[in-house]
């Protein structure tokens, strides 16, 4: 699992959009999380595959912005934007094991031609009957 310095992610309030009354008014309890991957305390590697995944939520200079405002309070909005972040690190951090190409047996390869065979009589079996 992928720790996130806390220094690292910088927070800025902003107004949520949407009903809510008074309260979306009045109080700021939406929430943009910046996130600069370059200068991130990340390995190299998530880093890398971070900044050529194409997420939309990555900004050309490489910075991940997220903005949370699912929740009328802004610590229940800054726990999604961290879990939300915390996701996207993970998958950029999971590395699928390399495929090793395994040949196929005999057994399917000759099922494999005998199926090309009974194919190829049933497509013979089409053809004008001469009458020589």
């Amino acid at each position: 699992m992928i720790e996130i310095d806390p220094g690292d992610v910088e927070w800025s309030p902003i107004r949520a959009q949407g009903a809510g009354g008074q309260n979306v008014n009045k109080v700021s309890t939406a929430l943009h999380l910046r996130f600069d991957i370059r200068s991130s305390s990340l390995p190299d590697a998530v880093k890398d595959r971070l900044l050529c995944c194409g997420d939309q939520r990555i900004s050309s200079s490489g910075v991940v912005i997220i903005k949370a405002q699912r929740y009328r309070s802004q610590e229940r909005n800054r726990e999604d934007a961290l879990s939300r972040l915390r996701r996207m690190l993970e998958e950029a951090a999971f590395v699928l094991p390399e495929r090793r190409p395994t040949r196929p047996t005999r057994a399917s390869e000759r099922r494999r031609v005998d199926s090309k065979v009974r194919h190829g009589q049933i497509k013979a079996g089409r053809q004008k009957i001469s009458h020589d």
